[in-house]
């Protein structure tokens, strides 16, 4: 975290952020020994899941002030001291006044919205109207402070959730460079998995995966364009959920490719994950994704076990198989899918080029809508400003995703239209929905990922072979589920639920049953390494 951030953080972190002055006297803090009591009744219910917490604030038992300064607490004492997770990149400075403001509220006995005051941490490429700039992870935004909320902002306000900060991230959404490091800004530094610290947090949307497994806060929203929900959600053992795309408005978040991103929730639990999407939907519905959900929802539901998507790692298959076991166990009837290949030639070339094509005209178009006191105005002078500040910006990876696509034509050019028709059609007709059809199947399942690997310090990630096929969901802008699957020698693991598009409330709700009956989720342990 860099300096002028970490003293952002430092001075929310303060006395109730009260002045971020010089020390006031008892006297002035007479209320100061009932909220410390207050306080440590709240914070014993920060790792709970967001469904209790709501209820524990819609019944008085704490308060919403209370709460946010337990999880400032909790940030002070393991984000930015003790094993060190730097998985936040500013702390919202009006935090602790909103949360206060509810609290009179609801003793006024005004209706309180349904989230009731609980602190929600944003992914720092969304646009909110508090005193925190959207950074990306880069450098070039320290000075993008919005003067509106994000759409999907400005719902969780007004079911009064509270924005408690901004987490860490791969730097651009990991769209900068072919050979990044996951979780690591020019802003924000690299983040660690809370569960084996010298793990990969996979990203992009590592700070809200790493913060979520140590209860930072209620719960966190994430953005993915390809991976970048599901793959940091298993790596850190908590659930995450990429919507159909649409399901949630694009608009105020920096964008990669119009086609493919969507925000979405990462929580501890599904039913957290339904209560948080439900409120940041935008399709004009007003659908409850948390009505539907029932343990017995797998029984008698056609399962499509997506074989052909793991990898050649032993430890992961054997946990996939015991999650294959419980599925079967509540009813589900699992078919084997073993063989899948995209009817298309050079399918991820063309999936490429549609990303490079418009991340170049939509990123043009958000930095020159940017405040004046941005001074990259577009992306060839983003190009410049990392070169201009190469010890920092391109210290660990470099920026070839950049250049490339600043070469790419426009939106109205013949290859991008029929790359992205065709990477479409592979991804969602001819492939999701095709293998649904084929084999008679309501859901698809599969591995979230593989195994994190050890994180390269001085260079880009160590990949293993990958497992999962999150990317078709991902490009045909499909639901994806990962459930915490358990883990592989402490580093968690994730399931994979998959279905047709629309079908958000039918893959909740089966991983709802799943998690029931499963009980896959671990509590991170902080340690150095596997060995210790």
């Amino acid at each position: 975290m860099s300096t002028g951030f970490k003293s952002l953080a430092m001075c929310a972190l303060a006395a109730g952020l009260m002045a971020c002055g010089g020390p006031t006297s008892d006297k002035d803090h007479s209320p100061e020994k009932e909220i410390v009591m207050d306080v440590k009744a709240a914070a014993s219910w920060t790792e709970r899941s967001m469904p209790e917490i709501a209820g524990a604030l819609e019944t008085g038992e704490i308060s919403s002030e209370a709460l946010v300064q337990a999880y400032l607490d909790r940030i002070e004492s393991l984000d930015t001291s003790g094993p060190e997770l730097n998985s936040i990149i500013a702390i919202n400075p009006e935090a602790l006044d909103a949360a206060r403001n509810i609290d009179k509220r609801r003793a006024r006995g005004d209706t309180i919205g349904p989230l009731q005051g609980m602190p929600i941490l944003i992914k720092d490429n969304i646009e909110t109207s508090d005193r925190m700039p959207t950074t990306a992870g880069s450098l070039a935004l320290t000075e993008n402070f919005a003067t509106s909320d994000a759409p999907l902002i400005a719902r969780i306000k007004a079911a009064d959730g509270i924005i408690l900060g901004k987490t860490n991230l791969s730097e651009w959404a990991n769209f900068r460079s072919s050979n990044s490091q996951s979780g690591w800004s020019g802003v924000g530094g690299r983040t660690k998995n809370p569960h084996v610290l010298d793990r990969q947090t996979c990203g992009s949307s590592a700070g809200s995966g790493a913060a979520t497994a140590a209860s930072l806060a209620a719960g966190s929203v994430g953005t993915e364009t390809n991976g970048s929900i599901i793959c940091p959600s298993q790596a850190n053992g908590i659930v995450g959920f990429k919507p159909s795309l649409g399901l949630v408005s694009q608009e105020g978040i920096v964008p990669i490719a119009f086609s493919q991103d969507t925000a979405g929730p990462m929580t501890r639990t599904v039913e957290g994950a339904a209560l948080l999407l439900t409120v940041m939907s935008t399709d004009g519905s007003g659908k409850d994704y948390r009505a539907g959900l029932s343990p017995g929802s797998l029984n008698g539901v056609r399962v499509g076990v997506m074989r052909f998507s793991l990898n050649n790692d032993p430890m992961l298959t054997a946990r996939f198989e015991e999650a294959l076991g419980v599925l079967e166990s509540q009813g589900a009837v699992l078919v084997d899918i073993t063989v899948f290949t995209p009817n298309t030639s050079d399918y991820w070339g063309k999936a490429l080029r549609v990303l490079q094509t418009e991340f170049k005209a939509t990123l043009n178009d958000y930095l020159a809508s940017t405040p004046e006191s941005v001074t990259t105005r577009n992306l060839t002078d983003l190009i410049a400003f990392n070169n201009e500040n190469a010890e920092t910006e391109l210290s660990v990876f470099d920026q070839s995703l950049f250049v490339t696509s600043d070469t790419m034509p426009g939106l109205d050019d013949p290859a991008y239209l029929a790359a992205l028709q065709d990477v479409k059609q592979a991804s969602g007709d001819n492939g999701i929905d095709r293998l649904m059809a084929e084999y008679d199947v309501d859901v698809l399942v599969g591995p979230a990922g593989p195994v994190m690997p050890v994180i390269v310090v001085g260079g880009p990630d160590n990949w293993p072979q990958w497992a999962g096929a999150g990317h078709l969901a991902a490009i045909a802008g499909y639901p994806n589920l990962t459930v915490p699957m358990g883990d592989v020698g402490g580093v968690p693991v994730g399931l994979s639920f998959i279905a047709a598009y629309g079908h958000d409330a039918d893959v909740l709700t089966y991983g709802y049953a799943y998690e029931q009956a499963s009980g896959g989720r671990k509590t991170p342990e902080y340690k150095p390494s596997t060995l210790d």
